[in-house]
């Protein structure tokens, strides 16, 4: 999308939800100074879930192994990218809708479809 206020609603989300990632420092620091400058990414002590967003949205590559190097990142993609499995409750839903929305009803305006499926569903605690 190209809509700003977007954008920054889901990098706000995403910001919000990135936890903070302590990254274990090695205990024998006995490296040259070419390994330190090639390992100083791993030795950064803690980095910030905010860090991590703005390093992965930097990355030219559009390959997921960039997410291996932010961990605050990769868990936060797997869990909200993961799809729901296909389950009985949502065949539940859907036939309890289909049983609703019929051709007599076929006027019903979204929010009150709505709240008759809730109703139905939802009877026991009515």
């Amino acid at each position: 999308t190209r809509n700003n206020s977007t954008l920054n609603l889901g990098l706000g989300f995403i910001r919000s939800h990135l936890k903070e990632q302590t990254v274990v420092q090695p205990d024998d620091m006995s490296f040259s100074s070419e390994e330190e400058d090639f390992f100083f990414y791993h030795q950064a002590g803690q980095q910030s879930g905010k860090r991590q967003a703005a390093g992965v949205l930097a990355c030219q590559s559009d390959s997921m192994d960039i997410l291996k190097s932010f961990p605050a990142v990769c868990n936060l993609s797997l869990k909200l990218n993961t799809p729901l499995p296909a389950s009985a409750s949502c065949e539940r839903l859907f036939s309890t809708a289909g049983l609703i929305f019929r051709p007599k009803r076929a006027h019903v305006d979204a929010k009150n479809f709505e709240n008759q499926l809730l109703m139905k569903l939802n009877k026991k605690f009515i």
